[in-house]
């Protein structure tokens, strides 16, 4: 049954109905995900590229070449009503800004755990927000979440492919430069020291490592979600133990003075801090795009969801720890493998030849990490996109299965090149802080989303329910609308576009084939 208001913008789709639809035979997903394999794809998601690039830009900050109002911190424009020169950055008390975003994050995976257990279905903050809110907010979170995955993806494939040059670097092999950088270098290309290689724009190139993982990966997911699951558990298994050899091994040479003054920019160090190292923990919500492939979603996606976050805390906050006592923290600004150049220079600085080895591992661990990221992260894509073509926001042919290793195989495809091809030519991590705002937004929604259900349906079952009442939904959105202040106001006015566009394409398109088409 379809509950419908007055409007077709606010018609929202029963849970019975979309579990319903979710069990015709020709658009059945295989189940086959238990709790361990749900975790593991947690994990995989949020220990990617952040841990390992992004987490130099949140202790150091940012800096520019001129000051402007559209680089501030929002929160930080209004409280001081000046332009900028760029964002403060945590310092060592990246640890803080850590326990911030976890504490976020506990209170929005509290929420995502009751709605999975409720609607176990495929596409996450989507189709939650399609039983709650309505069509058009649907439409809104999906298009959003088209770009929290793919621009994250983008820039994760560009940090893997900048690690495998760096492996190709440790055993001697230079490959030509126009086959491993993008073809838009907007700052240009320097060496280890400072040498110009290319002048910032464009030049004749294509990034082939950056475009060849995401299409590897691609045809991984199209042969089965149990086969990218149990790949996806190797490299989660072999990224913990880098990171693991990295905290175990730096901590032996960690400098206490480093840790002085813990932090240098105060408290707007820390919450900025936080905002740009956010999108590296949004990856739990990926756990509940594969819900309808789990074999008891009701247990063990809450699971899944809990356990990812405990163990990233952990990891997160060490690795920030030993980085910042074996480096001053000033060293790691504009610094795209923090982690790995930390352990180079630990091993100059001592001349100890078997810690070479050890950044070696530490090394192959990260790229383990960030092919592991992208794995789930394309597998989220492509999930998204198939519940929007199950409901008619996006043409049917993102929802075709495939007839033999019933996956998205389709949509699994168009991600694929989407991601992939810009990849190759773009230079995109900047474009980070357009993935925190739309995650963000993401989480507020469905947030709100527990607080709507929790009066409109009491007394449906919930395999797992958020404790204490109402107070962990309304503590998510208050944390998430915190986090977003700290990003730029340009990062707003771009998302603002992006949802501009996607209101364009709803109109023409979208609310003209879904079923709730005509009941305006």
């Amino acid at each position: 049954m379809v509950r419908t208001s007055d409007t077709q913008a606010f018609c929202c789709k029963s849970i019975d109905k979309l579990i319903s639809d979710s069990e015709e035979p020709e658009r059945r997903l295989k189940k086959t995900l238990g709790p361990l394999s749900l975790t593991a794809l947690g994990i995989g998601a949020v220990i990617g590229s952040g841990i390992f690039t992004v987490i130099g830009t949140a202790i150091a900050g940012q800096r520019f070449d001129t000051s402007s109002i559209l680089n501030a911190p929002l929160l930080d424009f209004l409280i001081k009503h000046h332009a900028t020169l760029g964002r403060p950055g945590a310092g060592p008390a990246l640890a803080l800004s850590l326990i911030l975003v976890a504490i976020v994050c506990a209170f929005t995976g509290l929420c995502y755990a009751e709605l999975a257990s409720m609607i176990p279905i495929a596409g996450s903050a989507y189709t939650y927000t399609y039983a709650t809110m309505g069509e058009l907010i649907a439409w809104i979170i999906g298009w959003d979440l088209i770009l929290e995955y793919a621009v994250s993806n983008m820039a994760v494939s560009v940090g893997f492919s900048a690690h495998l040059v760096g492996m190709f670097d440790w055993f001697g092999w230079r490959p030509a430069l126009r086959w491993i950088s993008p073809a838009y270098l907007p700052g240009g290309l320097t060496d280890l020291k400072g040498n110009m290689l290319y002048a910032p724009g464009l030049h004749f190139g294509f990034n082939v490592p950056a475009f060849l993982v995401v299409m590897i990966l691609t045809v991984i997911l199209v042969r089965g979600i149990r086969e990218s699951a149990e790949a996806n558990n190797t490299m989660v298994i072999l990224k913990i133990a880098a990171i693991l050899a990295f905290i175990f091994v730096g901590a032996h040479y960690v400098n206490p003075g480093n840790w002085h003054p813990f932090a240098p920019e105060g408290w707007s160090g820390i919450l900025t801090g936080g905002s740009i190292i956010f999108f590296t923990y949004s990856g739990f919500d990926s756990v509940s795009t594969a819900a309808e492939e789990a074999r008891n979603p009701q247990r063990d996606l809450p699971i899944g969801i809990i356990a990812t976050l405990v163990v990233c805390t952990i990891l997160y906050i060490g690795v920030a720890i030993v980085l910042t006592g074996i480096v001053p923290w000033q060293l790691v600004r504009d610094d795209a493998a923090p982690v790995v150049n930390s352990m180079k220079m630990l091993t100059a600085r001592t001349g100890l030849h078997w810690l070479s080895w050890v950044h070696l591992g530490v090394l192959f661990g990260a790229m383990m990490g960030m092919i592991s990221s992208l794995l789930v992260f394309q597998l989220g894509q492509a999930r998204v996109w198939f519940s929007m073509s199950r409901d008619g926001l996006l043409p049917k042919l993102f929802g075709k299965v495939h007839p033999r290793f019933r996956t998205p195989a389709t949509a699994t495809w168009i991600a694929g090149f989407l991601v992939g091809i810009p990849a190759g030519f773009l230079d995109i991590g900047t474009l980070s802080d357009l993935s925190n705002i739309g995650t963000l937004f993401a989480f507020v929604l469905v947030s709100v989303g527990v607080i709507i259900l929790r009066y409109r349906e009491p007394n449906r079952r919930r395999g797992f329910r958020a404790p204490g009442g109402i107070v962990a939904p309304v503590l998510s959105v208050f944390f998430c609308v915190l986090l977003m202040s700290g990003l730029p106001i340009l990062t707003w006015l771009r998302f603002f576009a992006w949802l501009a566009i996607g209101l364009m394409v709803y109109s023409l398109y979208s609310r003209h084939h879904s079923e709730f088409a005509g009941k305006d």
